[in-house]
């Protein structure tokens, strides 16, 4: 699969790190009711069709991407920055200093 960086073009799947589901930019706020964080922490859907992911560009630029795919064809339907992205949450969409996806190295701990 290659995905395409707004800032470095198309590039294979290995450069980058799957996060989860877009859903994750869109946080509780810190004072959000207790039913509201256990919707974000565990419910998740499993669709058959169009999602949106988001992608870390580890080997790459270090941006975070948010990644249109259908999961039935395994085609990439497009991609932009997530700090473009916009949303109402309370991180605007930038989760840059949030979130660092586990690096699997050789011999060294994730």
């Amino acid at each position: 699969m290659r995905i395409t960086c707004p800032l470095c073009g198309a590039r294979d799947r290995r450069e980058f790190t799957y996060y989860g589901d877009a859903v994750y930019a869109d946080r509780p706020g810190a004072d959000a009711a207790p039913e509201a964080w256990d919707a974000y922490l565990h419910l998740r859907d499993n669709p058959a069709g169009e999602t949106r992911d988001l992608w870390y560009h580890e080997m790459g630029c270090s941006a975070w991407i948010e990644v249109t795919r259908n999961t039935v064809t395994h085609a990439v339907l497009s991609s932009r920055l997530l700090a473009e992205r916009g949303t109402g949450g309370p991180s605007g969409g930038d989760i840059s200093g949030k979130m660092k996806p586990a690096v699997k190295r050789r011999g060294k701990p994730a």
